[in-house]
Formats: C-alpha cells, sequence, structure tokens
C-alpha cells in the first residue's frame, strides 16, 4: 500500500485550513456539502486519494469559495486522483502504521449550540475540572438541563492548547435505539486520526490500546456524550497526560470518580433571569421584553429546565398570534402540563421516559409511588411506606434515583422531586392504595412522636378500620428528637391532611389533624383554625362523633387563644355535649378545661374554675393523671387571675407534686411554674417569686416554647427590671413575631 503522496497531503491541508477559515466544524461543512462527516474527516487526514469533481464542487459551494480558490482546491483534488498503474523499479518501502497517519487535526464535534445563553459558572468550573494532568470531567445533570449544549458551548469557545483533535461521540445511554460498542466508537476515532481500515484491530481490548498509544503524544479533546455508566467509558479514556476528557450523564458516575479521578460539574435548573433570557434568545427579546411578568411565569412553570423552555419556545414561535401569557395560562393546568411540553418525538416527558427505562423495576415502581406523595420531601421511612416496602430497600431505590437525577438529596436524609419530575410520577401506575400508606405513615410517625415529645399522654384516637401499619416506625431517643421531626415534618403533615381531604379520606383527614396537636399547642398563634376547620368537616363527614368532639375542642381552644372567644364558646359548649353524651369521660374533661379558658377570658372567673374542678373529678373518675394535673394546672390559672393567690399557690403546688421527670420538660410544667411565681409574688414573697419565673423563662427557652418564655419574663420584668432579661424577653418575642408574620 503506498502512503500519502504529497499532492494528497496538500489538498487534506487545504481543506482543513479553508473550513476552519470560514469558522466551520466538521459537521457543518459535511452538512452544508451533503457528505458525511465520516468522509470529510478521510479527506482532511490525507485517507481519500482525491474527491470526485462534484464533491469537490460541493465543498467549494459550501465554503462560499471565490473561483480562484475553488480552481486551487479542485487542483489539488485532481492530483490526488488515481493513476494508471505501472510497474515499478524498485520495491516501495515497508510503511508503518504510523506512517499512515496525517498530521491535520481531526475534529468530530457536532456544531455549536444555537440559542446558548448563561452558565457562566458551569463553564467556569469545566475549565477549571479540565486543568491538570489527563484530566476527566464528569458533567452530570437530569434529563433535559443542557449538559450536550454546556460541553458543546465550551469545546468550541473556550479550550485552549488542544491542537491536536476533537474527537465526540454520543453513547447513547439513555436512548431507545441501542448503545454503540464501544469497538465501533474506537473504531470512529481511530479512522479519525489517520489510521488505516484495515490496521484497525477487531476486539475492544486491542482497539483500546492503539487509541490510547495514537494519544499519548498528543493534545486531544475527546467528548463522551450521553454515557450510561462507568464501564460504558472506561475503554474510551485517552492515554495522553495532555488529553482532556469530557463525559456526559444523566447519571453521577460515581464510579469513574473512584477508578480516573473524573472531576464532577454538576449542572442544574436554569435561575429565573437566566431562563427567561433563554426564551429571548429563541423568541426575540422584543417578544419577551413586552410581558416579562409572563415570561418569568413561564420560567417558572418550565422548573427553569431548558428542554421545557425550549418546547416552549418552539410552541409560541409557531404561534406568533399567541401572548406569552396565554401560553403560561394553559401551562398552569398540571393535568396538560406535560403535554404541552413535548413536541414530536422530543420534550420533557420523551426525555424522563428514557431515564426511566435503564432504572430497575422496583426503582422505578419507588418513582411512581413517590408521584403520590402529597408533600414535597420524603425520608426514607415515607418512602418505604409508599412503596410498602422497609427502610433499607427504600434508602438504596432513593439513592438510585438519585443517581439518575430523578430525586435530589436536598438535605442528609431527606430527598425532593423537581416538579416536573413529580408531575411525569404520577403518570405512572402506582398501587391503589399508596396515598392510604404514606397517610397511615405519617399517623404511626406522628403518634410515636407526640409518645416521646409528652409522655404518658393519651392516645387522641383510634386507628381507622382499613389502617396500613408500616413496616418500620421511626424510633425518637427523647424529646428533642421528637420535637425537631415535627418542625421538619410540618409542612408535610399539612399537604397531607390536604390530600387526604381532597380523595374524601375523612378517616384520615381529622386524625392527622390532631396528631398534629404538639405543634398547634407550641405555637398556637400560627393560624391553625381554617386546618382545624377542614378536619371538623371530615369527622361530621364520617360521623364520627368521637373524633368530631376532639376537633371541636382543640379548634375552641385555638379560637380563644386567637381572642376569638364567642365564636370558641360554640364549638366548646358542643363538644362537651356530644362528649358527655357519648360517656366519653376524656373527652368531656377536655372540654370543659378548654371551656373554662374561653368562660375566663370573658370574666367569667368563678364559673372557670367550677369547670376546671369538674374536670379534674372526671380525670379522678378514670384515673388519668395527665389530664388531672391539666385541670389542676388551669383551675391555679384562673384564680390566680381572680387574685386568689393562696388558693392558687396551694392549687399549683398539689399539681407540681404530680409525677414529673426533671429531664422531660413539658408546657403544662413551665406554666405551672410560671403561675407558682406569680402566687409568691403576689403574697409577697418577692425573691421566691421571680426564681420560679426565671426557671420557667429557662425552661421554656431551653423547650423552643417562646410564648411560654414570654409570658414568664414579661412578669419577670415587671417584679425585677434587668438588661438581661429584657434582652431575653426580647429575643423571644422577636421569633414569636416572625413565625407569627410568616403565617
Amino acid at each position: 500500500m503506498a502512503s500519502t503522496t504529497p499532492a494528497t497531503a496538500s489538498f487534506a491541508t487545504l481543506l482543513c485550513a479553508l473550513r476552519r477559515a470560514a469558522g466551520l466544524s466538521q459537521e457543518d461543512l459535511a452538512h452544508a456539502a451533503g457528505v458525511s462527516v465520516r468522509t470529510l474527516s478521510y479527506l482532511e487526514n490525507g485517507r481519500s486519494r482525491g474527491p470526485q469533481r462534484r464533491t469537490v464542487q460541493a465543498l467549494a459551494k459550501a465554503l462560499r469559495l471565490d473561483p480562484a480558490d475553488a480552481r486551487e482546491l479542485e487542483e489539488a483534488a485532481s492530483a490526488g486522483r488515481p493513476r494508471p498503474a505501472r510497474a515499478p523499479d524498485v520495491a516501495a518501502p515497508a510503511v508503518t502504521p504510523e506512517a499512515t497517519l496525517n498530521t491535520s487535526a481531526p475534529d468530530l464535534l457536532p456544531r455549536a449550540p444555537r440559542g446558548f445563553h448563561g452558565r457562566a459558572s458551569e463553564l467556569a468550573a469545566l475549565t477549571r475540572a479540565s486543568a491538570g494532568e489527563a484530566p476527566v470531567c464528569l458533567v452530570v445533570g437530569p434529563a433535559g438541563v443542557g449538559k450536550t449544549a454546556l460541553v458543546l458551548h465550551w469545546a468550541h469557545h473556550d479550550p485552549a492548547g488542544l491542537a491536536d483533535g476533537r474527537l465526540y461521540a454520543d453513547l447513547r445511554g439513555f436512548s431507545d435505539t441501542g448503545r454503540p460498542a464501544a469497538v465501533e466508537v474506537l473504531r470512529e476515532f481511530l479512522l479519525a486520526l489517520g489510521v488505516e481500515n484495515e490496521r484497525i484491530p477487531e476486539s475492544e481490548n486491542a482497539a483500546a490500546a492503539m487509541f490510547r498509544s495514537l494519544a499519548a503524544d498528543r493534545q486531544i479533546l475527546v467528548v463522551l456524550d450521553n454515557a450510561r455508566d462507568s464501564e460504558q467509558v472506561r475503554p474510551l479514556l485517552p492515554g495522553g497526560d495532555r488529553c482532556v476528557t469530557v463525559v456526559t450523564s444523566r447519571h453521577r458516575l460515581d464510579g469513574l470518580i473512584v477508578t480516573d479521578t473524573a472531576r464532577p460539574v454538576t449542572v442544574d435548573v436554569l435561575g429565573l433571569q437566566d431562563a427567561t433570557a433563554l426564551l429571548g434568545r429563541v423568541l426575540g427579546a422584543d417578544r419577551v421584553g413586552a410581558e416579562p411578568a409572563a415570561a418569568q411565569e413561564l420560567a417558572e412553570l418550565c422548573g427553569g429546565l431548558p428542554l421545557a423552555l425550549r418546547v416552549v419556545a418552539a410552541r409560541l414561535a409557531g404561534r406568533p398570534d399567541w401572548t406569552l401569557a396565554a401560553m403560561a395560562a394553559e401551562l398552569v393546568d398540571e393535568t396538560r402540563r406535560l403535554g404541552l411540553l413535548d413536541l414530536e418525538d422530543t420534550g420533557v416527558r420523551a426525555a424522563l421516559h428514557l431515564t426511566l427505562r435503564q432504572l430497575p423495576e422496583p426503582v422505578a415502581r419507588l418513582l411512581a409511588a413517590l408521584g403520590r406523595h402529597p408533600g414535597t420531601h420524603v425520608d426514607r421511612y415515607a418512602a418505604a411506606a409508599l412503596a410498602g416496602t422497609g427502610p433499607t430497600a427504600a434508602d438504596a431505590a432513593l439513592d438510585r434515583l438519585a443517581v439518575a437525577h430523578l430525586v435530589n438529596e436536598t438535605a442528609p436524609g431527606r430527598w425532593a422531586m423537581h416538579d416536573l419530575v413529580r408531575l411525569y410520577a404520577r403518570t405512572l401506575d402506582a398501587h391503589p392504595d399508596t396515598l392510604k400508606r404514606v397517610l397511615d405513615h405519617y399517623i404511626t410517625t406522628a403518634t410515636a412522636a407526640i409518645a416521646a415529645a409528652e409522655p404518658g399522654s393519651e392516645d387522641c384516637f383510634p386507628l381507622p378500620a382499613d389502617f396500613h401499619p408500616p413496616t418500620a416506625v421511626q424510633e425518637f431517643r427523647d424529646r428533642a428528637a421528637a420535637v425537631a421531626w415535627f418542625a421538619t415534618e410540618r409542612d408535610n403533615l399539612t399537604q397531607a391532611l390536604a390530600a387526604a381531604n381532597t380523595a374524601h379520606l375523612d378517616n384520615r383527614t381529622w386524625r392527622i389533624a390532631m396528631t398534629m396537636w404538639p405543634l398547634i399547642v407550641w405555637r398556637v398563634r400560627d393560624g391553625w383554625a381554617p386546618l382545624l376547620e377542614t378536619a371538623l368537616a371530615a369527622a361530621r363527614a364520617a360521623a364520627d362523633e368521637h373524633g368530631e368532639a376532639r376537633v371541636l375542642n382543640m379548634l375552641g381552644w385555638v379560637l380563644t387563644e386567637e381572642d376569638r372567644t364567642p365564636e370558641a364558646l360554640v364549638h366548646l359548649e358542643a363538644a362537651h355535649a356530644l362528649a358527655a353524651h357519648a360517656g366519653d369521660a376524656f373527652a368531656e374533661a377536655n372540654a370543659l378545661i378548654v371551656l373554662a379558658m374561653a368562660q375566663a377570658a370573658l370574666g367569667d372567673l368563678d364559673q372557670a374554675a367550677e369547670n376546671c374542678e369538674h374536670a379534674a373529678d372526671l380525670a379522678r373518675r378514670i384515673g388519668d393523671r395527665r389530664i388531672e394535673r391539666l385541670a389542676t394546672q388551669h383551675l391555679a390559672r384562673h384564680q390566680a387571675d381572680a387574685g386568689h393567690w393562696h388558693q392558687a399557690l396551694t392549687t399549683v403546688t398539689r399539681a407540681l407534686d404530680f409525677d414529673y421527670g426533671p429531664g422531660s420538660t413539658d408546657i403544662p410544667h413551665i406554666l405551672l411554674l410560671i403561675i407558682k411565681g406569680e402566687a409568691l409574688l403576689g403574697l409577697g414573697h418577692r425573691t421566691d417569686g421571680v426564681t420560679q419565673l426565671d426557671l420557667a423563662a429557662q425552661e421554656a427557652e431551653a423547650a423552643g416554647y417562646d410564648d411560654g418564655a414570654v409570658r414568664a419574663l414579661s412578669v419577670l420584668l415587671r417584679a425585677a427590671p434587668d438588661t438581661v432579661i429584657q434582652a431575653r424577653y426580647d429575643t423571644a418575642l422577636a421569633r414569636l413575631t416572625t413565625r407569627a408574620s410568616m403565617v
């Protein structure tokens, strides 16, 4: 086989120079001239011995050459065309593999993306990651986030010093057309580097070894797009220390970090400003600028996902008479949004479907179940309840979903989904009892948290007849852990109640509300009335008098604390009547205690005290020490408010003698200490009174009970004004006021 002739090399060099002068990639020129990228690569690396005249004319036209340059290109091609063979005078020299290589740099990169915008931080991160010795850059992110666009934009504009070529392969890791074999990709690379077809090894190992050898002394950029896993990538890594490899994937590919020190660059959704700017790049700045609020709404409805934004822009581009506001109004409907974000064979749903197909069946099943979760975040126990598995299996499945960027771990042990992923998950088939299972998980876990936070408290209700017990229930080591769980899960519990109500699961709606009573007690001024009114309607719809009485009682107390006492009285009198009719002594005692609070607020302290004494008698009759202490506490409160200091001190001392563990601070104990301090002050025992009030304030502060801290410190300030106490009071009041303003 003859080596490349000078004339042929001259054509290759000339064509490569003309293409680069025109600012075209090999893909751009191949597309414009109507030839394949492989053919163009052969022409530029000298493997073609002179293209046909029509091919040269097509290239000249695509390059927009003037007549002189077109003639020069044709002459160079003509010189490389085969001549009639003749017998050689001397034997031809042996040819080594190296002798077949051409010095022109191959360029297999697709064209640069159109309408690219933003991503300054990601581009900078990619540049940093590409520095050093033989770097492997791992660009990862969810489907449709723009990983390929980012890498191609960077590859066309930023890399410096990679003078020996740019190789690209779509590994189709998430395609329904099948993945290319590694040896096929290596063949493309070796051909681009000038290796004769017949010299390329047939085995993957040998081809990979040849590729590494050829790249060893070169500066080459290798882009491996859409990789499914680390195993698919490793045979394609070049061997040169000056080579840069960029891998994109919807999976994290942690294995490449372990074996090849890959440097991850995470690509997330666009911020609001960049998302609206992307719309402007496609639709035109004037059209987007005419409706800035609608453009922002579109960006939010698309969740900042570039693929979704481009689909929306494409729909609007094809409908010039549509306003952005009209499109936003269409997307607001969650039942139609995914359909509107698909066009032909591309779109959000199609991209997510391809990602889902790569997952094991149990993991895909969890994604479908997560679509039924009423809140925004899940932990391993909630995920297990949704999927009907144990927490360990749920943990493993969540990790697989996180690797595929279908969920994000927003905090240790807590996962969330992008809004569009959640909508997609809701379209998948899930077990019909999925919602019931997760609602019952929250009921069970909240009950366990109540037991840890308020030891000895009575169960609020019997469980529903069709209850689904979770396979495992989270354990709470102490009160602090239980309080932390309630604080973390507050939004989920509220949304679970709303979901139960929407699904007409009335027997769960009011029960979820009642499991939230510690939150309601700790944050009584946080606007709980609407939630409790929903729970009340559900209890009545379920014809559950037990539940109705409990909810009426809680609602009446909240309304009393909100200074809506006349409304509260209506609910509290109804709660008392229901409980008495049902013979529910516990509920009746509770109702009498809260009814007394409302009566006291209206100034009837004697009637309030009488109802508390009746409640204490009921509690003693059923042997409930906790409700007896609560009734006694409120009795002491009403006696103190009436100025009956001796009676109040006697009553509160009796209440404090009830079983109480110093390590289990609770709100009634704090309130009892406040009453005792007030009674001591009222009797003239200033030092002892201040001591009790300071102790109450310290316990309230330690428990995060801001309302109790404000109560204790306000009385303390009146008795013993002090700058330190004032600062503590201001801090507690600020927390209380800030929280109230957020409701």
